[in-house]
């Protein structure tokens, strides 16, 4: 991006917000990242009173920008709620519904999804919130679709995200969006974070961190990207983890919250990305390489996944274009 083009980002803050969240925004895309080699997102934070307590009571921010901000906006991240039975404020609504109609990107974490329904941008829309007031969200706004045991969604130009580590998932994900696969590894490198968490994936893993260190999945997922090459099926994993097709796919759902065959497509796709994004023109090789096989199956991957077609994305993110 050039400066003249510099991707504009409006986080709004209201009463009770969580610090998290707010981290979140800032950490992704308010911070310089010179070791990219690229113009970055230009971050504000904008409240509707001077100065906005935060949740519980931890502090109170001032000094920042105000509403008006949110109508320059490309992207803007709406304010979750801590009681997401309390509506947000009307001017906070009003804003939302500005940037709605003039098409900006609108953005929520975790109970922000309450805010988005509430300003009426998300009836007949998939959707996503905390899985604890799921059941509230679909009470009060039973005219969205809700998703609740995502990560999170992304519905163009409106996304929402679960918890509050579901907020990194959907952040890298529009970083990965805006940038391109390499760029989102390079920043996800950096928070020490997962490079890649579907947005399918459930919310609640029952077993995040195995109990003994040598047996949990890592040293299978590491040779399994090794061999995305090879014409790998699910037996094949199986029989290389010395287990039934029944156990690898109940220790995936355990650990990673997914299937075997949804992981393996997601890490295929990374890599096609990543070639892509090196130059690679020849569409079969692409395939060939990652393990998708065909050129037909790459772009229905590609596209099924990233919205783009192979020569778009290339288009888009080739590290070597101007």
């Amino acid at each position: 991006m050039s400066k003249q083009s510099s991707h504009r980002v409006a986080a709004i803050v209201d009463d009770g917000s969580n610090p998290f969240e707010l981290g979140v925004a800032t950490e992704l895309f308010g911070l310089r990242r010179p070791e990219l080699d690229r113009e970055w997102y230009d971050l504000v934070l904008c409240t509707p009173e001077p100065a906005i307590g935060m949740h519980f009571g931890f502090f109170t921010l001032t000094g920042v920008a105000g509403l008006d901000q949110v109508d320059t906006a490309d992207t803007v991240i709406v304010p979750n709620r801590p009681d997401p039975e309390t509506t947000a404020k009307p001017e906070v609504l009003d804003a939302v519904r500005r940037a709605a109609a003039r098409g900006a990107r609108l953005v929520s974490f975790c109970t922000g999804a309450f805010t988005l329904a509430a300003a009426g941008v998300l009836d007949g829309r998939r959707a996503t919130t905390h899985w604890r007031w799921a059941g509230l969200f679909s009470a009060m706004y039973p005219e969205v679709k809700l998703e609740p045991d995502v990560l999170f969604v992304d519905e163009g130009n409106v996304l929402t995200a679960a918890g509050s580590a579901a907020a990194l998932d959907l952040g890298l994900h529009l970083i990965r969006r805006d940038h391109g696969a390499e760029i989102a590894n390079a920043v996800s490198r950096r928070l020490v974070y997962t490079a890649h968490r579907d947005g399918g994936q459930r919310q609640f893993i029952d077993q995040p961190v195995p109990v003994v260190a040598d047996t949990s999945l890592a040293p299978l997922l590491a040779w399994i990207r090794e061999e995305l090459a090879s014409p790998l099926t699910i037996a094949d994993i199986a029989d290389h983890a010395a287990m039934s097709q029944a156990t690898l796919h109940r220790r995936f759902q355990a650990e990673l919250g997914t299937t075997p065959l949804a992981w393996l497509t997601a890490e295929r796709v990374a890599l096609a990305c990543r070639l892509l994004e090196a130059g690679e023109v020849r569409l079969d090789a692409v395939a060939r390489q990652c393990g998708l096989g065909t050129a037909t199956n790459l772009r229905l991957q590609l596209r099924r996944r990233t919205g783009l077609t192979p020569s778009d994305y290339r288009r888009r993110f080739a590290l070597n274009l101007p």
